[in-house]
């Protein structure tokens, strides 16, 4: 990518692509929300904790491997941890190795309340999501979605932040 394509202004076309975006991004992850609120009484976000710690090596993460896997901030993530922590759904645990880290450790309770919400959660996907598009409409999206995830982003100078 060329400097003068960082320096200019989005065209009016793409700021109809961005908005759309944003607007599919949030209608899909409410409608997400409101369905474990109701059905399991979980947030969306702690859904997304619980799984993330499924997920990992012994059910563990640091807590800022967490935030940045559930793309919280630091002080969201612990917040959070905090609530499923007096929950029983999750627990802190020093790190071995480094007297100041901590890690979430997901309990056997959080791991039974996971398996609980999936249903729901994958449920909502294919109601809110999958199911809106074709199959072809779903690889592009997802190729799509893909380079915009990949960590390159490039920056004024002509480098890339990874």
């Amino acid at each position: 990518m060329a400097d003068t394509d960082l320096a200019r202004l989005p065209t009016d076309g793409e700021m109809t692509a961005w908005r759309s975006f944003l607007r599919a991004h949030a209608r899909v992850t409410r409608s997400l929300e409101a369905d474990l609120i109701a059905e399991q009484r979980l947030s969306l976000a702690a859904y997304d904790v619980l799984l993330q710690l499924a997920e990992s090596v012994d059910y563990r993460l640091r807590m800022t491997e967490l935030a940045d896997a559930v793309l919280l901030s630091r002080s969201g993530v612990t917040r959070l941890v905090d609530r499923l922590e007096r929950a029983g759904l999750v627990r802190r645990s020093r790190v071995d190795t480094d007297g100041r880290g901590v890690m979430a450790v997901l309990t056997p309770h959080g791991l039974e309340r996971l398996r609980e919400a999936t249903e729901t959660h994958l449920t909502g996907v294919v109601r809110y999501f999958s199911s809106q598009l074709a199959e072809y409409q779903l690889d592009v999206l997802g190729e799509t979605c893909a380079k915009l995830a990949d960590g390159k982003i490039p920056t004024p100078s002509g480098g890339v932040d990874t």
